[in-house]
C-alpha cells in the first residue's frame, strides 16, 4: 500500500511508523508546511519521500490528514479535488460533525472515512512520533454508511493491524462526547495550570512542592495550543455545555467545603469515586 501522510506530527507520524513496522505500507509519501519538519521526517524514516500537496495525493492507495482542525476544514475538500477515483481518504481530526457536513455534498464524499483515533501525548511535532501510540486504543469511525464499503473496510483492517479497536457512531454524537471525555479534560488541565501560575509568582515553589498527582493533572496543559485553539472553537457549543456542567460540579463542592458539610462532602466524593469502575 502506498500513503501519503499530511502532517508528520505525533498522530500522522506515528501512524506512519506503525504502517512501516507492521509491513502495511511500501512507501509513505509526506507532506508538511515546514522545511525542518519535512526534514526531521525523512532523516528519521517516517516517510520515504517529501513531495508538494499536489503531487504526493497522486499514486497512492491512501491520503491522511494529520492537521490541526482550522486547517483540516480548508483542505479536506481541495484533497478530494486532487484524489484519484481508487485513493481513500481519512482525517485523524477530533471533531467531526463540521467537517462531515462540510463535504457532505462533494462529489467524492465516499472515498472519504471520517477517523478519530483516541489517542496521543502532550507532545507535538515529528519528534513526539513512537511506535505502537495507536495499540489497544480506540478509533472511532464516523458516518460510515456515507463512505464507500470497500473504503470502509480496508481502513477498518489497517486500525486493527496497528492494534485499535473499532467504535461506530455519528458525528454529532461524536462531537458531544468527545467534549465531555476530552476537550474538557484540556479546558480543565489549562485552566489549573494557568491559576498555579498564577498563584505562585515564584515557579520554584510549583516544583519544590507538586506532587504526581498535581503533575498527572497538569499534563496535558503541555499540549500544543496551536493545535487545541482550533478544537475549542470548532466544538464551542458542546464545550461550552460541558464547561457549564463542570462549574455546576465545582459550586457544589465549593459550597459543601465552605459550610463544612462532612456528609455531603464524602458522599459526593464516594460518588466520583464510581468513575473507577469505567477506567482501566
Amino acid at each position: 500500500m502506498k500513503v501519503c501522510v499530511v502532517g508528520t506530527g505525533l498522530m500522522g507520524g506515528s501512524l506512519a511508523l506503525d504502517l512501516k513496522n507492521k509491513k502495511l505500507a511500501s512507501h509513505i509519501v509526506g507532506v508538511n508546511r515546514s522545511f525542518e519538519s519535512n526534514q526531521w521526517a525523512l532523516d528519521h524514516g517516517l516517510v520515504d519521500q517529501i513531495l508538494p500537496l499536489e503531487e504526493a495525493v497522486l499514486g497512492v492507495d491512501l491520503v491522511v490528514l494529520s492537521i490541526p482542525i482550522d486547517i483540516l476544514n480548508q483542505m479536506l475538500p481541495r484533497v478530494l479535488d486532487l484524489i484519484e477515483p481508487q485513493t481513500i481518504l481519512i482525517d485523524l481530526g477530533s471533531t467531526k460533525e463540521g467537517i462531515c457536513k462540510l463535504v457532505e455534498n462533494h462529489p467524492k464524499r465516499s472515498s472519504y472515512v471520517a477517523t478519530h483515533p483516541i489517542c496521543g501525548t502532550e507532545n507535538s511535532g515529528p519528534s513526539a512520533a513512537i511506535l505502537d501510540l495507536y495499540k489497544d486504543k480506540i478509533c472511532i469511525l464516523c458516518e460510515t454508511s456515507k463512505s464507500n464499503p470497500k473504503a470502509v473496510e480496508k481502513v477498518e483492517k489497517m486500525f486493527k493491524e496497528i492494534g485499535s479497536s473499532l467504535i461506530y457512531m455519528g458525528a454529532k454524537e461524536h462531537d458531544l462526547h468527545i467534549a465531555y471525555v476530552s476537550h474538557l479534560s484540556h479546558v480543565s488541565s489549562f485552566a489549573l495550570a494557568s491559576a498555579v501560575l498564577d498563584k505562585e509568582k515564584d515557579t520554584q515553589n510549583i516544583f519544590n512542592m507538586a506532587g504526581s498527582g498535581f503533575a498527572s493533572t497538569v499534563r496535558l496543559a503541555k499540549s500544543s495550543p496551536q493545535m487545541w485553539v482550533p478544537i475549542f472553537l470548532n466544538n464551542k457549543e458542546n464545550l461550552l455545555e460541558s464547561i457549564d456542567r463542570f462549574t455546576q460540579e465545582l459550586s457544589i463542592l465549593r459550597e459543601s467545603i465552605e459550610k463544612e458539610n462532612q456528609e455531603k462532602l464524602l458522599q459526593y466524593l464516594k460518588n466520583a469515586n464510581q468513575i473507577r469502575k469505567f477506567l482501566k
